[in-house]
């Protein structure tokens, strides 16, 4: 009878392990929002790694998390590291490129709770009095980050975080003076 049971066990943790390996690795999260000003504007909000903590949806989830300032001021090169709490977790983000009004791109590399590497983008495209901002991470993920894929949509639970800074970024633009 123990036997059996063990047999049957091993059969599904192999079924499992092979559910999650078929999965696919790659992902795309993408959110965008209209914002009442011109792009240079919405552009400085972003291009300033300092400026975050104003909008980030994850400085409002760990206010206490230790955040370092390195390399550029703003821009390319820009880079700041956290350590928060187990929501936040640890990490680096860097500037990689940076274009005017138009583009930012940065590498984003956590430690943890889990490491892994993904690329942010977020590009401005003026569109009447507003600029469209849209924010967009993309990556893949490992066997671990498969097997959770399976219990949480991270589509879903980071686009919802990232619905939440664009709005932040949005208010606070549209609330500064000269926007």
């Amino acid at each position: 009878m123990l036997t059996k049971i063990l047999i049957s066990l091993a059969v599904i943790i192999l079924l499992l392990v092979i559910v999650v390996a078929l999965r696919p690795a790659d992902f795309h999260v993408s959110r965008s929002i209209a914002i009442a000003a011109p792009p240079a504007v919405v552009f400085a909000a972003v291009n300033d790694l300092h400026k975050w903590e104003a909008w980030s949806p994850w400085a409002k989830i760990d206010p206490n998390a230790k955040m370092t300032y390195e390399g550029a001021e703003t821009g390319t090169n820009a880079s700041y590291t956290w350590s928060g709490n187990n929501q936040v977790g640890e990490g680096r983000s860097t500037i990689v490129e940076s274009r005017p009004g138009e583009l930012v791109r940065l590498k984003l590399e956590f430690v943890r709770p889990f490491a892994g590497t993904n690329d942010v983008a977020f590009t401005f495209k003026p569109e009447g009095e507003q600029t469209v901002v849209s924010w967009t991470m993309t990556g893949k993920n490992k066997f671990m980050g498969k097997a959770i894929g399976l219990f949480i949509d991270c589509e879903k639970m980071c686009g919802g975080q990232f619905e939440q800074g664009l709005a932040s970024l949005k208010s606070l633009v549209e609330g500064a003076p000269n926007s």
